[in-house]
């Protein structure tokens, strides 16, 4: 969840800003204007550096690798780089079985069995996603460090039935970045704060913090994080890799603690657009447990790589988002060749506006969410193993341990969830189908007067400071589309689209629901035609020249 816009600003008035500030994290350095470090780094000749799913598959099918001797190379690369080196926090645990796994799949390769693209490829999740194994599933809180799940969610389920190597669980923002108004992205109370790789005193976003750290600084291929606004998309963006938040209801969520049961989903990121499709299609399927994914039958698809089309944009109609064609003189001429490029392989660009018309929604969206993640956590804490059963008591153990559980900001978020009602206040019932109504009309007119297959506008803008005392600044990163495509459960995909001083950015398209497949041919002919995917020098801070 990244939600500095409305927590700060309270509507989503904030998501244009007129000024971008990209300076150094280092006291007096003010509005300067900036530029990496440049200490001398050893060169990170790591033998998996950028692989791709396919690179894997064929050399584990030539005999270069096995499944083990990839897994026994990233578990070797989270230890050196995650755990010690630049201490990136992204991994807040590794699985004691991951080796045992990899065995297995191994054997079964021996034996002429493979189960498809995935079998034997390590895939780290994150932190909230259930896994019935030796590790526990905690959301980055102390309260839940000895909650091990019982039973795998579904997704995990899936991961394991396409013969996925789970390898461990990634760092997050606490609770998914619904504990304090204040909160700094990426920190936990129980794996600490996760760095950018790109520079290491800048904000990694979140929540799925790890998961894009975690790509980005190869220590997997791939990794499944969540969303309810921008969890995916930001830290995905910020770390210059691919992230897709599906429509709400393409990927189950039970087992997957919550907040909002209208807005959650699960997703892939990774560093390309086909490692993050072949994800997608491993993540999909009705679950029984999750009513909301029966809406995608027929609609689901179970490999999305035949529409990984390098002239996908041929034709093509595509809205920008106004408010960003001016603000930041960086990020603007960025989108500026994006644009270009956008063109010159046969897509019409049309100026539309979305921000502005949706506005009024923010406070609505944060009060759908409190009352749902109020009624979903409850529900979750039922019934798992640790010391809280509810919000209430999770508040409580907070306040008995704040030394540990709260060193820094507070749970303003939690407690004033807690003091609302149930789903049955008028108050939810009004926000929730004003949200989804309102957000709706306004894309789907939007798109269908003037014949587009996508919005685009920058993702986010450039990487803030990381501030563990006053929290994700509200002024960093004046850009953002992931609010619109969130609040009405539509699918949202961002791509690597340049730098910024050393800080990367993305490129967004959303459409509407279920428009996964359009979306993804859009997103890799942008990518192949401009490869804009750079990897981490793992630089300590920025300067003012």
């Amino acid at each position: 969840m990244n939600r500095r816009y409305f927590l700060k600003n309270t509507t989503l008035a904030g998501l244009a800003l007129p000024t971008i500030l990209v300076s150094s994290c280092q006291s007096g350095a003010g509005n300067q204007k900036s530029t990496t470090h440049t200490d001398a780094q050893a060169p990170d000749d790591f033998e998996l550096n950028e692989i791709t799913i396919a690179d894997l598959q064929k050399k584990m099918a030539d005999g270069t690798y096995t499944s083990r001797s990839i897994t026994e190379l990233y578990l070797n690369r989270i230890k050196a780089i995650d755990q010690a080196g630049p201490r990136l926090h992204s991994v807040i645990e590794v699985n004691p079985d991951a080796l045992t796994i990899a065995d297995a799949l191994d054997q079964e390769r021996k034996a002429g069995k493979t189960r498809g693209p995935l079998h034997g490829i390590p895939v780290l999740i994150k932190d909230n996603i259930d896994t019935a194994d030796k590790m526990a599933t905690s959301a980055g809180s102390v309260a839940l460090a000895e909650n091990h799940a019982t039973k795998d969610a579904f997704v995990t389920a899936r991961l394991r039935e396409a013969g996925a190597v789970i390898l461990g669980k990634t760092n997050l923002s606490e609770w998914a970045n619904f504990r304090s108004t204040r909160s700094a992205s990426g920190w936990s109370s129980r794996g600490g704060q996760t760095k950018n790789p790109y520079v290491l005193d800048r904000s990694p976003c979140g929540s799925s913090s790890g998961s894009g750290v975690a790509v980005a600084a190869n220590l997997c291929a791939i990794a499944v994080g969540t969303e309810t606004d921008g969890s995916i998309v930001c830290p995905a963006a910020i770390n210059s890799a691919v992230g897709i938040k599906p429509t709400v209801g393409l990927v189950s969520r039970s087992g997957i603690i919550p907040i909002s049961k209208t807005q959650d989903t699960a997703g892939p990121i990774a560093r390309t657009v086909r490692d993050a499709a072949i994800l997608l299609g491993a993540l999909t399927g009705t679950d029984p447990a999750d009513v909301i994914t029966e809406e995608s039958t027929g609609k689901a698809l179970k490999d999305y790589t035949p529409f990984l089309d390098a002239n996908g944009l041929q034709g093509k109609r595509i809205g920008v988002e106004k408010a960003f064609l001016t603000g930041h003189e960086d990020v603007t001429a960025l989108l500026q060749v994006a644009l270009k490029v956008l063109k010159s392989k046969g897509a019409t660009i049309v100026e539309v506006e979305i921000i502005k018309k949706m506005r009024e929604l923010g406070d609505d969206e944060f009060k759908v969410l409190q009352y749902e993640f109020k009624d979903g956590l409850n529900k979750y804490l039922a019934q798992t193993q640790g010391p809280v059963k509810s919000l209430k008591e999770l508040i409580a153990y907070n306040l008995q341990n704040e030394d540990k559980a709260m060193p820094y900001f507070k749970q303003e978020i939690l407690e004033s969830s807690e003091a609302l009602g149930d789903l049955t206040s008028q108050e939810y019932q009004k926000a929730v189908k004003k949200n989804l109504t309102t957000s709706r009309n306004i894309i789907q007119t939007v798109m269908r007067e003037n014949n587009l297959q996508a919005i685009s506008g920058p993702t986010y803008g450039p990487s803030w400071c990381i501030d563990l005392i006053n929290g994700d600044s509200s002024s960093a990163s004046g850009y953002s589309l992931s609010s619109p495509a969130a609040i009405s459960g539509f699918p949202h995909i961002t791509v690597p689209m340049g730098q910024v001083d050393g800080l990367p950015i993305g490129l967004s398209f959303f459409g509407t629901a279920y428009t996964e497949p359009e979306l993804i041919k859009l997103a890799y002919a942008y990518e192949q035609a401009s490869k804009k995917r750079v990897p981490p020098t793992f630089k300590k801070t920025t300067n003012p020249v």
